[in-house]
C-alpha cells in the first residue's frame, strides 16, 4: 500500500522584522516618494515617513540614503541605463528601489549582500528578478558614481541662463561635499575662544567653522546659548543692520530665530513675526537658550495681514522662497523648486515687500534677503520694487561689511553663489539688498 503523501508546507512569508534594516529603507523609500511624487520637503517629511522606527541610528540612515539618492539621482539613473534592454519608467518603484540600493553601495559602503536583501522585499509584487539582476550586474562591472554629481537638467539649464555654465560646474562640486557647520555668536570674544578651543577657522568677527561631522549639542557654550547654528550667507542680512542702539526693529518671517538672536545682541528691540506656530515655539526655545527673549517681542501673524503697533527704524524681510540657494544641504530643492514655484514666491516676495514698505519710518532702512539662487526672487524683485517705490533707495553695502572672498556686486548688493568660499567650504547661496526710506 503506497505512503501517503505530505503536502509541503507554505513558507511563511517574511515579516519586516525578519529582515535587519528593511524597515529604516522602507522609510527611505517613503521619503523619496514624498518629495519626488508629492513636493514635501525632505525635512518636512520626515518625521512621517520615519514613524516607527524607535532607533536613532535607524532614522538617520533612511534621510541619509534619501538625501544621496538625491544628490546623485541623474548619475543612478544612467548606471541603471546601462544594464537595462528596455528603460525602466522614471516613476515606479523598481528604479526607486535600485536608486536606494546603488547608493547604499556605491556611497554609504553597505555590503551588497544587505543592500540587496533589503531592496527586494520594497518591490512587493514588482520585478524582483529584474531588481536583482541589474544589481548583480552592476556589481559585477565594479559601477561607479562620477566624482562629481550631474544636476538635473532643467537646473543645468535655468541657472546656465542666469549665471554662465561654469556656475552649474561649481554648483555640481557643492553638491558632491557636505556643508560644513557655521556659528554665530552674540560675543565676538567667545567666538575666538571657541575657535581656538575646537581647532575651527573664524571668517569674521561673531563667527567660527567647524566640519560638517561634529555634533552640535556637545559643542561648549551650545546650553549656555552663546552660540547658533546660521550659514555664515544667512548672517549677513542683520550684520549689514548694524548696531540697534535701542531702536525699533521688525524681523519679518523670523522662525528659527537667527537673525532675531543677531539683531537683538546688537541692540535692538526686536518684534519677531512669524505665521507658524510650530516655528515659533523653536525661536522661543533659542531665545531662552541665548537669554535674549528679554529684548525680543514675539507675535504670531501673517505679515500679509498684521499690523505692526508703531513704525519701525528697521525691517528685516528674509522672504520665503524657493531655497535653491540651500540645495547643498537640501538637495530635494532640485527636485521641487521649478518655475511655477519660483514664480508664485517672487510673487509673495514682492506682496510682502509692499507691506513692509508702509511699517517704516521716514529715513529707516529695510533689508531684503532670500536664500534663492533665483533672480526673480532677488535682483529682479527689488529692481521691481523700486521702481514702484521711489521713495526708497539702495544704501550700497561696502567691502569692509562683509567677509574676505564676498564683494557686494556693483549694484551694492550681496550675491552669493556657489562659488562664493570655495576653497573654505563654501556658502549658502544668498541675495541681500539693503535700502533706506528717503526722509
Amino acid at each position: 500500500m503506497p505512503k501517503p503523501t505530505s503536502t509541503p508546507r507554505r513558507r511563511r512569508p517574511l515579516k519586516e522584522a525578519d529582515v535587519p534594516g528593511l524597515a529604516a529603507r522602507r522609510a527611505a523609500l517613503r521619503l523619496l516618494d514624498a518629495v519626488l511624487r508629492r513636493g514635501e520637503p525632505l525635512e518636512t517629511a520626515l518625521h512621517a515617513a520615519t514613524q516607527g522606527l524607535t532607533r536613532g541610528s535607524d532614522k538617520g540612515l533612511a534621510h541619509a540614503i534619501a538625501a544621496d539618492v538625491l544628490r546623485w539621482l541623474p548619475d543612478l539613473d544612467a548606471l541603471i541605463d546601462t544594464v537595462t534592454e528596455q528603460p525602466i519608467p522614471p516613476d515606479v518603484k523598481s528604479r526607486m528601489v535600485l536608486r536606494m540600493a546603488l547608493v547604499q553601495i556605491l556611497l554609504l559602503e553597505t555590503p551588497p549582500h544587505a543592500a540587496i536583501s533589503t531592496a527586494l522585499p520594497l518591490t512587493e509584487g514588482g520585478p524582483r528578478r529584474l531588481v536583482h539582476g541589474v544589481l548583480g550586474s552592476l556589481i559585477r562591472a565594479e559601477a561607479k558614481l562620477p566624482e562629481v554629481p550631474t544636476l538635473p537638467a532643467d537646473v543645468t539649464e535655468r541657472w546656465a541662463g542666469q549665471w554662465g555654465i561654469e556656475m552649474v560646474s561649481v554648483a555640481a562640486r557643492a553638491l558632491a561635499r557636505r556643508a560644513p557647520i557655521d556659528l554665530s555668536f552674540a560675543d565676538a570674544a567667545e567666538a575666538e575662544r571657541i575657535t581656538d578651543m575646537m581647532g575651527g577657522t573664524s571668517l569674521m568677527p561673531g563667527h567660527v567653522r567647524l566640519d560638517h561631522d561634529v555634533s552640535v549639542p556637545d559643542l561648549p557654550g551650545y546650553t549656555q546659548g552663546h552660540w547658533w547654528v546660521q550659514d555664515i550667507s544667512a548672517s549677513l542680512p542683520a550684520r549689514l543692520a548694524g548696531v540697534g542702539e535701542g531702536r525699533i526693529a521688525l524681523d519679518l518671517c523670523a522662525a528659527p530665530g537667527g537673525k532675531t538672536m543677531q539683531l537683538a545682541s546688537a541692540g535692538w528691540r526686536v518684534t519677531a513675526l512669524d505665521k507658524s506656530a510650530k516655528r515659533l515655539e523653536r525661536l522661543a526655545e533659542n531665545l531662552v537658550r541665548s537669554g535674549l527673549g528679554t529684548q525680543v517681542e514675539v507675535a504670531q501673524g501673517d505679515a500679509l495681514t498684521w499690523e505692526p503697533a508703531a513704525p519701525a527704524d528697521l525691517i528685516l524681510l528674509d522672504a520665503p522662497c524657493s531655497a535653491t540657494g540651500i540645495f547643498r544641504r537640501h538637495p530635494d530643492v532640485l527636485y521641487r523648486a521649478g518655475p511655477r514655484q519660483i514664480a508664485e514666491m517672487a510673487e509673495l516676495q514682492g506682496a510682502l515687500l509692499d507691506r513692509a514698505a508702509a511699517w517704516l519710518k521716514p529715513g529707516g532702512m529695510l533689508i531684503y534677503a532670500t536664500c534663492s539662487l533665483e533672480r526673480a526672487e532677488g535682483e529682479d524683485q527689488i529692481a521691481a520694487f523700486l521702481a514702484s517705490h521711489p521713495g526708497f533707495a539702495v544704501q550700497p553695502v561696502q567691502t569692509e561689511e562683509l567677509p574676505a572672498g564676498i564683494a557686494p556686486t556693483p549694484e551694492g548688493f550681496v550675491r552669493t553663489l556657489p562659488g562664493t568660499l570655495e576653497e573654505l567650504g563654501g556658502a549658502d547661496g544668498f541675495f541681500v539688498a539693503r535700502l533706506v526710506l528717503n526722509a
